[in-house]
């Protein structure tokens, strides 16, 4: 009999918060971010959310004798928000990941949907990312994690040409058919890329209806819902469980219980047989079942499972052309400045305010108003990028001109050096 594994997965990701800019400001104010916002949201999650939790499951760990495990994806403006504002909580997370029993999985830097809109550019925030993990807690990343689980069999390519083993993913109807999310998973074109599938009804089940009283299975309990895994299939190996981090302590409330329903998750499963494992360690000890194809992209923000939360009507689909139409010459920039607020400005949360439908969580009264205040930022960060490089200029000469610059710079760079030893001499 094959022995079952639970593969838990947090998320952690704020934006930084868009200050109300008018229209008027175009031109004149060129920081475009409500600090003190930012600052209440995020000691807001800290207070609430993110320190318990951490605690929680360090203890966790340390009382199951390490047999618990569980993976996180933070994002990076979350983590520079975090370096800025509650160090205290990287601190935590270094000290969860000197346990040996949590993974990093990296992303794309800003929380983006580059993947969709400029390949090169998912790429370097998925370097940079990795980067940022590695420099603040010794963790070269090896599992991906799309923004917003979007994913495609071309962006299931895409993670194996960057060198990543697997790729976790939402176990929406669309992609698995009648097959079961729970089991291993490969790529149908790159074998080596495996995948992991997202239970979405278990996941849910913790971070919208726990404290649901209308619910037929409330209240929720960890021995009810190991049970629930245990009376699956004894085939199926493998249950991801995978919610955004705030779940314990801000959607969920501490009064609810919800931690003390997380502290006896352990138990309840090593009661029942069932062990606890990491992406990573779920590549390198189970089989994978079957391949798994994906020709359309999809992603977890909205029942039909696809982007329509992001780029479902005119007003996201203008912004995103906006923003992403430049990219080239941004990345040919050496404004650090500018850099920093291209990063900033693709957080997905952006688009997701502009829907019509699914725009939970926005600071906005209506999608238009949270369109409008975007293309305010948005024209005056172009404003700014034509000022580096004018728009009139084709990318192949921008290229060229770089590339003189360059070897300009290099040369007077030479030259100082030797006047310098001249002048010594």
């Amino acid at each position: 009999m094959n022995m079952k594994n639970i593969c838990f997965y947090f998320q952690l990701h704020l934006p930084y918060a868009l200050k109300r800019y008018r229209f008027f400001e175009i031109g004149n104010d060129h920081y475009y971010y409500d600090d003190f916002q930012t600052e209440e949201t995020i000691r807001l999650l800290v207070e609430k959310s993110y320190l318990p939790a951490n605690k929680t499951i360090l203890d966790i760990i340390h009382h199951s004798n390490k047999a618990f495990k569980c993976a996180f994806s933070i994002s990076g403006c979350t983590l520079e928000q975090l370096e800025q504002y509650a160090p205290e909580v990287i601190d935590s997370f270094r000290e969860l990941a000197t346990t040996g029993c949590v993974e990093f999985l990296v992303e794309p830097y800003a929380h983006s949907l580059a993947s969709v809109f400029n390949e090169l550019e998912f790429e370097r925030q998925v370097q940079l990312h990795a980067k940022k993990i590695e420099d603040l807690f010794g963790y070269r990343p090896t599992t991906l994690r799309n923004a917003e689980l979007i994913y495609s069999d071309e962006i299931g390519e895409k993670a194996y040409q960057m060198g990543y083993q697997s790729i976790v993913v939402e176990g929406g109807r669309d992609i698995l058919g009648w097959k079961s999310a729970h089991y291993l998973y490969h790529h149908p074109h790159k074998k080596n890329l495996k995948i992991l599938m997202r239970d979405y009804k278990l996941s849910d089940d913790i971070t919208f209806r726990f404290s649901d009283k209308s619910w037929t299975d409330y209240p929720l309990t960890a021995d009810k819902y190991i049970q629930w895994i245990a009376n699956a299939p004894a085939e199926e190996e493998l249950i991801n469980i995978w919610l955004g981090y705030e779940t314990f302590g801000l959607k969920q409330d501490a009064s609810s219980g919800i931690l003390d329903f997380l502290k006896a998750i352990p138990y309840q499963a090593i009661v029942h047989g069932i062990e606890f494992i990491t992406p990573t360690e779920a590549t390198q000890k189970l089989e994978s079942k079957d391949s798994l194809s994906a020709p359309y992209t999809s992603a977890w923000g909205s029942e039909e499972k696809d982007l329509s939360s992001w780029t479902g009507n005119d007003l996201q689909q203008e912004a995103l052309q906006k923003l992403y139409a430049v990219t080239e010459r941004v990345h040919l920039c050496k404004h650090k400045t500018l850099k920093r607020d291209w990063l900033m400005i693709q957080s997905s949360d952006y688009f997701r305010y502009m829907s019509h439908r699914n725009a939970y969580n926005s600071p906005y009264d209506s999608a238009y108003d949270a369109f409008v205040n975007y293309m305010n930022i948005l024209s005056d960060f172009l404003l700014r990028v034509d000022a580096e490089y004018p728009s009139s200029i084709e990318n192949e000469e921008l290229n060229a001109l770089l590339k003189t610059i360059t070897e300009q710079e290099k040369e007077i760079s030479n030259l100082t050096k030797q006047l310098y030893t001249k002048n010594k001499k």
